[in-house]
């Protein structure tokens, strides 16, 4: 479990990636997660990457054994740091003890999918007499919503503002003024 800890007292927590996600397996596969608008068409081979001279797809540039690699994984949770440190900066004191978490999926994954109800892309657990108060991103849910790296970014600092607006009882668009004005 990888945290990120503030003089002032702010956590932010995010998954841990060489443990087993929640609720491995749960999912059928091919499931989709989320109704989005390009959820039933699959691109094609020569758009999803560069085949050159029948070779094969070609692997990532920067090789997992170097320093500099990181995993989509590793990117979401630095997506959900950056957002959670710019909304400590404007708020300061009231998300002192919040904890910003990153799960794989929701829990019931199964269940909303029979029941063909959206999954949600995060979560507020209140504070209870032993913890602070813990928002939680799905990023399976998050990622596949999105079409591109720049609409991930909006995406889920639009998922961290509206939890942590529902955490302190007030409307997103008070709570950041670029709250969906990046799109």
């Amino acid at each position: 479990m990888q945290s990120s800890h503030h003089d002032s007292g702010f956590t932010v927590r995010l998954a841990d990636p060489d443990a087993p996600p929640a609720g491995a397996g749960s999912a059928s596969a091919g499931a989709p997660l989320t109704a989005s608008p390009s959820a039933g068409r699959a691109k094609h081979f020569r758009q999803r990457r560069r085949n050159r001279h029948g070779r094969g797809l070609r692997g990532e540039l920067m090789l997992p054994t170097l320093p500099g690699y990181r995993t989509r994984s590793d990117r979401f949770d630095d997506l959900v740091l950056d957002s959670a440190e710019r909304l400590h900066d404007i708020w300061g004191k009231p998300l002192d003890g919040v904890r910003f978490a990153v799960d794989e999926i929701p829990p019931g994954l199964e269940q909303l999918v029979a029941d063909h109800t959206p999954a949600p892309m995060g979560a507020f657990t209140a504070a209870t007499a032993e913890e602070g108060p813990v928002i939680t991103l799905y990023r399976r849910v998050v990622e596949q919503a999105c079409g591109g790296r720049e609409e991930l970014q909006d995406l889920v600092h639009d998922v961290v503002v509206e939890y942590t607006a529902e955490m302190l009882g007030v409307p997103p668009e008070s709570l950041d003024p670029v709250y969906r004005r990046r799109y």
